[in-house]
């Protein structure tokens, strides 16, 4: 038995700590609301993020970050991307150096467009750092249905240990050393589903959608490699396989809120009635920056960039994509 911690309370954190937990690997909760950790706690549930889905009793929420890694061999950052630095300056003076951090967020730090990896290895240095990624929403992996996902670590000895942690009958656990394409892959692939769920508000059909995946598929891939990821990499878990379950399922916040774009929605207040974090929305910014810098082709990007921060009509956008200059698929 292990003892495990998540820093936050959200759906994907609180789904892997249900399936630690019925493991018999005992699970500690930390969230800054109280009603989250009242809800944990007397009625086994976690309505806010999570609802219809009962917790297992070995699993104990508290609000003191203190006492929820004071014992645990994993602390598992389950947080949203932009609050990743805050949480690693919290546990700075909390952890010790034989605790494993592991990462389940996807996305890179607006401000300086550090990959996760690196901001938690900044904050702190001495401890392992792992990521977590692949196509694994909160809804199904919380009701044990198949999955796979990815883990990677600049020490890989480290991506074993967490491999072998969350690793069950329904849960598969591949390694890939490639830690840039992992990060990169679970970032952009977020931008892509936004547009999808745009071209669905907008009525738009599946032809619509196989184009912007696929073309989305070489967005990934192009600026993935040039930052240092392995082309193979996006063909995988953390690329594709994302890619397909964010773009086409209704779990995808990313998605849901794209449709309310497209249906005419102001993209804050999409955002505002999704009432989780749109990862989609800070990597599109963050990449739109980055791709000049790279000198990296990235239409849908582009477009997705000025539909959000420009006032650009979502119709004009297609219209410009479908217009643009021919090109060979390849090039």
């Amino acid at each position: 038995m292990r003892s495990v911690t998540f820093l936050g309370g959200g759906s994907f954190g609180t789904a892997l700590g249900i399936l630690l937990a019925n493991k018999g690997h005992k699970v500690t909760i930390w969230d800054r609301s109280q009603l989250v950790v009242n809800d944990i706690n007397n009625n086994r549930t976690n309505d806010k993020y999570l609802s219809d889905i009962i917790i297992p009793d070995n699993v104990v929420a508290t609000n003191s970050i203190e006492d929820s890694i004071e014992e645990s061999d994993y602390v598992i950052l389950s947080v949203p991307s932009f609050a990743i630095r805050d949480v690693c300056k919290l546990i700075h003076n909390k952890v010790n150096k034989n605790q494993i951090i592991v990462s389940i967020a996807k996305g890179i730090e607006e401000e300086t467009k550090m990959r996760l990896s690196k901001v938690m290895k900044e904050e702190l240095p001495s401890n392992p750092v792992v990521v977590l990624s692949g196509p694994s929403h909160a809804e199904e992996v919380s009701k044990n249905l198949p999955t796979t996902v990815v883990v990677s670590s600049e020490s890989m000895d480290y991506a074993y240990r967490v491999q072998d942690l969350f690793m069950t009958n329904n849960f598969r656990v591949y390694t890939n050393d490639d830690i840039i394409g992992v990060e990169i892959g679970g970032a952009v692939k977020n931008i892509i589903a936004l547009a999808c769920g745009i071209c669905d508000g907008l009525g738009y059909g599946d032809n619509t959608k196989a184009a912007l995946m696929t073309r989305g598929m070489s967005e990934i891939v192009r600026v993935g490699t040039l930052l240092g990821g392995r082309r193979e990499t996006f063909y995988g878990l953390t690329g594709m396989g994302d890619l397909i379950v964010t773009c086409t399922s209704l779990h995808s916040r990313n998605r849901r809120a794209g449709i309310f774009i497209g249906e005419g929605v102001p993209f804050k207040e999409a955002c505002n009635r999704i009432g989780m974090v749109v990862e989609g929305v800070k990597a599109c910014e963050a990449f739109y920056e980055w791709k000049d810098k790279l000198n990296v082709n990235m239409p849908i990007t582009d477009m997705l960039y000025k539909v959000l921060f420009k006032n650009k009509d979502v119709k004009t956008a297609v219209k410009e994509l479908m217009e643009r200059d021919k090109k060979d698929e390849m090039h």
